[in-house]
């Protein structure tokens, strides 16, 4: 079998470019190793910066998410007992955020790229990369008991952190650049409807919580943990009697409790491979950066890598220029810095670290302070929470 592009990994940023390469006319295989319904089973984030957006939209994949879709101009930080809230849409000249579950961002890509035609291959084990530093690669994989061998011109690796794509690459030829924060993210899925109408960052001495949502009626929380807990040690009731604890009296008092319908424990770290470019192998999305969930950056980033590797390949198929490729992993980078330098930022000033101690913990209700009495400081924080442009 061959096609023009291979893409390894069928999450958001795999069928996003193939989507819209498939809409250029440009030849593509996704090529995953899960099952629809496991790739669909992932509990991930849902804040969409405009150009995420925009990008669906560019997909023939928007038209449930301008329907359903939570258009959100502000966000709200809660310390000290009480909520501020940073107006996103006043500090950016209108700019919002849209919030759509990340699951529902993959279903309608799905949908759409059955819709196509395009082709797919689901439940590929053992899927390995060849020859992608010279002019013919390939991807090998055992589909139904059977070895196939795909050549392409390009392989698009989108298959995650601990993807096959990043790990085929000589280890002198990538740096990596990694910080493990020693807390997690214990998340609740509930049907109830969410306690206040935009999202909820909360810094507490008992750490950090954040009140989201996934649509009008079901609601999602975390909690700041330590990485030694476990799920099992956190039934329904002391989940919300903790959550109740570190929120302000009145957001707690109209709090609407529910049985959950996912719980997890997530670790939050940052990470950046450098280059994201390897001959005609390409790293986008989590294959190539990872960042905490606190900036709301992770689904967003995928998708400007996307914009620039198709911008790329649609540059060198249409006009037989290679200027796009060439600066792909430069591009990328300079944006994902950004974000990630943004989402330790907001880490920072959130959360309870254990080595913070009375001083770090007077930083951070300083840096809270100058937030609230400075317009600048707020524009900056809304400037970089909907989105840089591309």
């Amino acid at each position: 079998m061959r096609t023009q592009v291979a893409i390894i990994g069928a999450g958001p940023s795999g069928l996003l470019l193939g989507q819209l390469l498939t809409r250029a006319g440009i030849d593509n295989v996704i090529v995953e190793r899960h099952t629809p319904a496991y790739v669909l089973g992932r509990i991930r984030a849902g804040v969409l910066e405009q150009g995420a957006v925009a990008m669906l939209d560019e997909a023939g994949a928007g038209a449930r998410l301008h329907a359903e879709g939570l258009v959100h101009g502000g966000i709200e930080i809660a310390w000290g007992g009480r909520r501020h809230r940073v107006d996103l849409s006043a500090l950016t000249g209108g700019h919002h955020v849209v919030v759509y579950g990340q699951t529902e961002v993959t279903k309608d890509l799905m949908e759409a790229r059955r819709a196509s035609g395009a082709r797919s291959v689901y439940e590929a084990e053992d899927a390995s990369v060849h020859g992608f530093d010279g002019d013919r690669p390939t991807v090998r994989y055992r589909h139904a008991g059977t070895t196939h061998e795909l050549e392409c011109d390009y392989i698009a690796g989108c298959d995650g952190f601990h993807g096959v794509c990043r790990q085929s690459v000589p280890a002198s030829a990538i740096r990596n650049f990694e910080r493990v924060y020693p807390f997690g993210w214990l998340g609740l899925l509930s049907d109830t409807p969410p306690v206040a109408d935009e999202l909820i960052y909360v810094l507490h001495e008992r750490g950090f919580a954040l009140c989201s949502m996934r649509s009008r009626t079901r609601s999602r929380y975390y909690l700041q943990c330590s990485l030694a807990e476990h799920v099992e040690q956190w039934p329904d009731e002391r989940f919300w009697t903790e959550l109740k604890a570190r929120l302000d009296p009145a957001t707690a008092a109209g709090l609407v409790t529910g049985a959950s319908l996912e719980k997890s424990i997530a670790p939050l770290r940052s990470f950046v491979a450098e280059p994201l470019r390897f001959g005609r192998l390409f790293l986008a999305g989590d294959a190539g950066h990872i960042v905490p969930p606190t900036g709301a950056k992770g689904l967003n980033l995928a998708a400007s890598d996307v914009r620039y590797l198709f911008d790329g390949l649609v540059e060198h198929y249409r006009h037989g220029r290679s200027g796009g490729l060439d600066a792909y992993s430069e591009r990328a980078l300079r944006r994902i810095w950004k974000a990630e330098r943004f989402s330790w930022w907001m880490t920072m000033l959130l959360h309870r670290f254990p080595d913070h101690g009375p001083f770090g913990e007077r930083i951070q209700q300083a840096e809270l302070d100058y937030l609230f009495s400075s317009k600048a400081a707020q524009a900056a924080l809304a400037e970089n929470y909907v989105g840089l442009p591309y």
